[in-house]
């Protein structure tokens, strides 16, 4: 097995030396993928501040349409998990002659995901832009329309994309993926204000050319993560053989893959139906959670980034045959608590003035203002249920996490719509609401963790993913 930087802080036959050799393999997993994933929403950023000078319409056309492509990357995310789960088990099990096994698989499951998407969303682009906002005479309806006559088919690159990223994420190489991620950025920053307003020969495409900026952006990351994927030579088995085949490879990258996904739509899910519940009081309270939801965006993606790293490390460390999920998971714990009690509380104490960045209205600041406050212990909070899921996913029990964000939708939803009915705590009863939620989810994670850990104590000798016991999956 070819060794990375951050596999080096793996022992001698996979086990996770101490505390501190875990942080450090964390972080230098979860570092990159921070800014990879951080280069996701600066790409939309981008698209949305060139647009700006089309007008209001164009600028509600492109939101609309980042917000879709935020709930197909849960469709995508099933691959590209999956993948980095099943290679990075395979590798630590030194079983590399399932590498282009898994590959196919993964590949096999783009083909089928990737026309359904690209062409059914292409062909219904009027009645999906109908359906997120309204009616088909409007010029927002209009511009996301054709908006998504370039975005559908893009979905192809971009999921290509996806699965591309997770196959360097399960050989421990996160860094790939987040140069490739700015390289994409880098692109779309150069190519955005040419296709959008005409130079030259280039005609003036408007919101079109931004759908296409970003797709020719991905296309150019693509084109050299394969290259670059192509040289790594996973393909060379070394004379090894192995009697796994696709449609196993496939079923298991679907077993950590489906969960995953579910989970992040149903998160997208939650948000949007506390949006339309914040949304009956007013411009003012509904100003004031957009602008906190996204701030509060770049810390939980560091929640995420420690996710992934926990996942990439419990799935090597378990298929060399030891396991490590206890200290993994403690480390993740306290990592991505460190980070959402720091940022948390640094939201909280300086409110008032951020919130006057992003708004000139005394009012929105000061709804703003008791937000962020709320969102000191919320973050605290879902840094555990998210930092302590890489365990659960790399050991083969990501169904755990899907049951633990359905726990929190059944809790957090009816709390918001009660308390927030209680004159005493109007709009306030639906901060509180996110922190009950949360916390509900953090004492599920925390016992299911603990389940977890204690079923590995009966001994550390493991075989591959697939082999796991299914003891918290039943829960």
């Amino acid at each position: 097995m070819s060794s990375t930087p951050d596999s080096r802080q793996i022992s001698r036959e996979g086990k996770l030396l101490t505390p501190a050799a875990t942080r450090r393999a964390l972080l230098g997993l979860g570092v990159p993928v921070y800014f990879e994933l951080l280069s996701g929403v600066v790409a939309g950023i981008v698209d949305t501040v060139w647009v700006a000078r089309l007008g209001e319409a164009a600028v509600g056309a492109v939101a609309v349409a980042s917000t879709l492509e935020n709930v197909l990357l849960g469709v995508i995310l099933m691959a590209n998990v999956g993948t980095t789960v099943l290679i990075a088990d395979a590798l630590g099990g030194r079983r590399r002659a399932e590498l282009p096994v898994a590959i196919r698989a993964a590949g096999t499951l783009w083909l089928a995901i990737t026309p359904v998407v690209a062409l059914g969303g292409f062909f219904f682009r009027d009645q999906v832009a109908q359906l997120l906002v309204g009616s088909g005479d409007s010029e927002v309806h209009q511009l996301a329309s054709e908006f998504f006559a370039i975005s559908f088919p893009g979905m192809a690159v971009f999921f290509a994309q996806n699965v591309v990223d997770g196959i360097f994420k399960g050989t421990g190489d996160t860094r790939t993926p987040m140069r490739m991620a700015i390289l994409a950025n880098a692109c779309i920053i150069v190519l955005d204000p040419l296709l959008i307003y005409g130079i030259g020969v280039l005609p003036k495409m408007g919101v079109q050319g931004a759908a296409l900026g970003m797709m020719l952006g991905r296309a150019v990351a693509l084109s050299v993560g394969l290259v670059l994927l192509r040289r790594k030579r996973l393909g060379d088995t070394r004379g090894e053989t192995t009697t796994l085949r696709w449609r196993a490879a496939l079923r298991r990258i679907l077993s950590v893959g489906l969960p995953v996904s579910g989970d992040f739509v149903l998160r997208m899910g939650i948000s949007a139906a506390l949006v339309g519940i914040v949304a009956r009081f007013g411009e003012d309270p509904l100003a004031a959670y957009g602008i906190g939801i996204k701030m509060i965006l770049f810390v939980t993606m560091a929640f995420y980034a420690f996710r992934q790293a926990g996942s990439i490390l419990t799935a090597r460390t378990r298929g060399s045959g030891q396991n490590a999920d206890r200290v993994i998971g403690q480390q993740s714990l306290l990592l991505a608590t460190a980070v959402g009690a720091g940022a948390g509380l640094i939201l909280a104490l300086g409110g008032r003035l951020i919130m006057s960045f992003f708004s000139d209205a005394t009012s929105v600041v000061d709804s703003g203002e008791v937000l962020l406050w709320y969102l000191f212990p919320y973050l605290v909070l879902l840094a555990g249920v998210v930092g302590l899921g890489g365990v659960f996913m790399g050991g083969s029990h990501a169904r755990s996490l899907l049951w633990v964000t359905v726990l929190g939708a059944c809790v957090q939803l009816p709390l918001a719509y009660v308390l927030s009915s209680m004159p005493a705590l109007d709009v306030h009863g639906v901060w509180l609401s996110m922190i009950i939620g949360t916390a509900a989810q953090y004492i599920m994670t925390a016992l299911l963790f603990r389940r977890l850990v204690g079923a590995g104590k009966s001994g550390t000798k493991r075989g591959h993913v697939e082999q796991q016991p299914a003891t918290v999956d039943n829960c």
